[in-house]
């Protein structure tokens, strides 16, 4: 018997109809090709949820029986955060199958944190770069972005710590952390600049020098007992710095074509420092 026979007289097909996605034993019970063509037809933001809930399992929906689709729909209300919509789905009627005798109480595999679903960045434009580290005693991630700032957030609670550091000439493209005399500094690559801050006061500490272009990556790293700084702009070239003075202290060279990511590792801690580095056509160390 097909899943259109099967469906209650409360279930009939809402096809066309506004608030289809509030009828949810015609959600449970239908053919779920019927129901993706629906999925893309509104743009309320409780269509857009419950189409995220029910796209998240739809290959399995294609091929089980209505009962089974409930279950699934219940457990992926609940991993986006919708305990209350999970409760709903779970008490929908299918016929000569009882209502499930459970609620979905927590679940693991969030398709997002809660804490970060609602403009999870602060930012105005896209987020370029991103960088976790630990600063007055709480994990934090710090976002570089085109809207031209650097917003930090409290990882555990997902809200912000102190305000936006703006004082740049354009988007942000990379930003790196390193501990410079005890204190976290966060380093930020953009048009034509490289920059150091306190991460703590949201200061900036100064500008590292040599920079004649676009800097689309950094690392940090400490080199012989020195926390250090690595970038690049357009002459191809890796420029060193030392964060505690400002100074460059090094050159690295061998690519013949801009680069787009540094990454550095320490061998031993007093003596040697490698990085890697990753340019359009080629990778050096």
């Amino acid at each position: 018997m097909s899943d259109d026979v099967q469906m209650t007289a409360s279930a009939s097909d809402p096809s066309g109809a506004e608030g289809w996605w509030t009828d949810l034993p015609w959600l449970v019970n239908a053919d779920p090709e019927r129901v993706l063509g629906l999925l893309a037809s509104d743009a309320d933001s409780d269509a857009r949820l419950m189409a995220a809930v029910y796209r998240a399992s739809v290959d399995v929906h294609r091929d089980v029986p209505p009962w089974v689709r409930r279950q699934l729909l219940a457990l992926d209300a609940a991993r986006y955060g919708d305990r209350e919509l999970s409760a709903r789905i779970a008490a929908v009627s299918v016929e000569d199958v009882d209502t499930e005798p459970w609620q979905v109480l927590w679940s693991t595999g969030a398709r997002s944190d809660p804490h970060f679903q609602m403009n999870p960045s602060g930012h105005t434009g896209g987020v370029d770069a991103v960088v976790t580290t630990f600063s007055d005693g709480r994990h934090v991630v710090v976002t570089g972005s085109k809207d031209q700032t650097v917003r930090v957030r409290d990882l555990k609670t997902g809200q912000p710590v102190g305000g936006p550091m703006s004082d740049f000439n354009g988007r942000v493209w990379a930003v790196a952390t390193e501990v410079v005399d005890g204190r976290p500094y966060v380093v930020t690559a953009s048009d034509w600049a490289v920059l150091a801050w306190d991460l703590a006061t949201r200061q900036q500490t100064g500008e590292l020098p040599g920079i004649n272009g676009e800097v689309w990556c950094l690392g940090t790293a400490v080199v012989q007992g020195r926390p250090c700084a690595l970038a690049s702009d357009d002459d191809v070239s890796v420029r060193v710095w030392d964060l505690a003075s400002g100074e460059q202290v090094g050159e690295l060279t061998g690519h013949d074509d801009f680069l787009m990511a540094i990454g550095a590792s320490p061998g031993n801690v007093d003596t040697e420092c490698y990085a890697a580095t990753a340019s359009v056509t080629d990778l050096c160390s």
